[in-house]
């Protein structure tokens, strides 16, 4: 079982490697983020003690339930779930150093009040929903703008880039036009030259697109099931559809 895990991590880095490739781009451009929802801490230690320490969950719970245990292990906690503004002061306590889902400014005004008073920064990414859809979370493409120019004013918040889920679709050249619009609004926030906001990441793709996420310049690709293996339960029976960011 834990040499699955590793096996399974392997195939997803070739996958990255070819999909670089095939689009003449560097494979240490592109950073394979494990997500670990429902994860037992054992089987994300096989993965953090092989060296693939790049991990996120999507609940504050269990980010708080799996922290001692995976601490000994030096990793990078990123969160990418959708965060409620009462869960701040844990996802600082659990050392997330990535917020890959903020989505709006009262999110953003209330983490930065207590970064501020705990004397901290985080890097952030923007959220946007690229599919249109109302199960989703993110800014809507059009109010990206004005929620990077806002944040960028908020000292403690270091943006980043940007994260979306993009469609889910079996047609995977239904969700190419969800990567390709990040990565256009990627460019135009470049192009306003806002003091502090680099844009040097595009989280997104998982498993099933991440070819095609590569191709249209994602850094981050979300893995977590064709890792670690099928979850007991849907991801519908732990909580609703738009925290299903890494598949």
């Amino acid at each position: 079982m834990n040499a699955d895990i590793l096996t399974n991590i392997s195939v997803i880095k070739d996958r990255i490697t070819g999909a670089c490739m095939a689009n003449y781009r560097d494979p240490g451009e592109v950073k394979l983020l494990l997500a670990t929802k429902t994860v037992p801490a054992a089987r994300i230690n096989i993965a953090l003690q092989a060296g693939h320490t790049l991990i996120a969950e999507n609940k504050v719970q269990e980010l708080k339930e799996k922290y001692a245990a995976l601490k000994a292990v030096p990793h990078t906690n990123h969160f990418i779930g959708h965060l409620q503004t009462n869960k701040i002061k844990d996802l600082i306590k659990c050392e997330v150093s990535c917020l890959q889902s903020l989505d709006r400014l009262e999110l953003a005004e209330k983490l930065h009040q207590r970064l501020l008073s705990e004397n901290k920064t985080m890097d952030v990414l923007i959220q946007v929903n690229t599919s249109g859809e109302e199960s989703k979370f993110g800014a809507q493409p059009e109010l990206v703008f004005e929620l990077v120019t806002r944040v960028s004013k908020l000292k403690t918040l270091k943006i980043k880039g940007l994260m979306t889920i993009g469609l889910f679709s079996a047609e995977t050249e239904k969700i190419r036009p969800c990567f390709r619009l990040l990565k256009n609004i990627q460019q135009q926030i470049m192009d306003l030259n806002l003091p502090g906001v680099t844009m040097q990441e595009l989280s997104m793709g998982m498993s099933g697109d991440l070819e095609i996420a590569v191709a249209e310049g994602a850094t981050i690709v979300r893995v977590g099931t064709a890792v670690f293996g099928q979850r007991v339960y849907p991801d519908s029976y732990y909580w609703n559809e738009g925290d299903t960011l890494g598949k």
